[in-house]
């Protein structure tokens, strides 16, 4: 197993141990990083144990975070450009990259686990000195929602949000809303999707959609008769309070129901690698919130908001990829699905 021990030896055994190699504690600048955790309890004379405990998890949630960012930041960028090549492997570095987000993600839920071995007696002990201080002022927190698709106008307590934040922070988080988002690049990704089109479909016939539609609506159940309507709302009149074109939910359905076509694997996986990253930040948000309840039952956070109850709005109204899951309410079985044409199904083909 390759260890930092067997670079330091065979160093050694070739006898190049100079002041230029790279020496570990430097490398991981472990002085700036261990000396980073300045007790406000001892600062005042009235140490507390758990502060220590409180200080490493909460800067290990923001290195984690500065993570995320860099691997979604570079998914971004991949899509920014307007040419994401699937037969030159980057979606499938998309896909990973945003799977190793989900994983991040999911460290961050097991912390908590952590953080609770400290009691809310342990926590009184130096709760007050953190004041005005919160969790809520996590820029790069902040920075993550808004580059995935999280807008101002769709944030629970808007007016709330960035309040606590110093006036440089702000002006940065309200820079983002100029910026193209993750959600906005996977809408415009889908809507170049080509298949549709009617040169790959035979000519006099019912369009592709209008046979789905036709298909679908047959298939309701009592109780799901409101569904047609929305069919019609989704993929055809479009709707000022979605994010996604019904061009895009047209293309992001056709990948759902023929995700078994080669050419359609890959992007159904990055449209669940989108799903999963909403449900860990929800996973996430839910630990967090209850991690809360069971600190400071219904006090207010320290920042001022409503503790519990803002994180529990949050939690529910904070969704950034709820449309792609909204979709799954237009699946069917695999056998009703209509034929694909000849020229489709060779435009699907890698070497189309």
């Amino acid at each position: 197993m390759f260890t930092w021990a067997h670079v330091h030896m065979n160093t050694w055994i070739r006898g190049r141990i100079t002041m230029s190699n790279v020496y570990y504690p430097d490398y991981l600048q472990l002085d700036k990083i261990l000396g980073a955790q300045a007790l406000e309890s001892d600062k005042r004379g009235q140490h507390a144990h758990d502060e220590m405990l409180f200080i490493v998890i909460h800067q290990a949630y923001e290195l984690w975070f500065k993570q995320i960012l860099h691997e979604a930041g570079s998914v971004i960028a991949m899509f920014a450009d307007h040419h994401v090549d699937d037969n030159n492997g980057e979606l499938n570095i998309a896909v990973h990259r945003l799977q190793r987000v989900k994983t991040i993600l999911d460290v961050l839920v097991h912390q908590m686990d952590i953080m609770e071995t400290m009691t809310p007696l342990d926590f009184l002990d130096f709760r007050d000195m953190l004041r005005p201080a919160s969790g809520f002022q996590s820029m790069q927190f902040k920075v993550l929602e808004a580059r995935l698709g999280l807008r101002m106008e769709a944030r629970f307590g808007k007016q709330y949000y960035t309040s606590q934040l110093k006036p440089q922070h702000k002006a940065e988080i309200e820079a983002l809303e100029q910026l193209p988002t993750l959600l906005e690049l996977v809408n415009a990704w889908l809507e170049r999707m080509p298949f549709l089109e009617s040169r790959y479909w035979p000519e006099g016939q019912a369009t592709f959609f209008e046979q789905l539609e036709r298909i679908y609506n047959a298939s309701l159940v009592q109780g799901e008769e409101a569904n047609a309507a929305l069919w019609r709302k989704i993929f055809v009149e479009g709707s000022a309070d979605r994010k996604l074109s019904p061009k895009a939910c047209r293309s992001a359905l056709f990948i759902m129901l023929y995700r078994d076509e080669p050419i359609f694997q890959q992007p159904f996986r990055f449209l669940e690698a989108l799903l999963d990253i909403d449900e860990a930040m929800a996973a996430w948000r839910g630990r967090h919130l209850n991690m809360v309840h069971r600190m400071i039952g219904l006090r207010v956070g320290t920042g001022g908001s409503t503790g519990k109850a803002y994180l529990r709005g949050a939690m529910d109204s904070h969704y950034i990829f709820n449309e792609v899951a909204d979709l799954s309410s237009f699946l069917f079985e695999r056998r009703k699905l209509p034929p694909l044409p000849s020229q489709v199904k060779e435009a699907l083909r890698f070497n189309a």
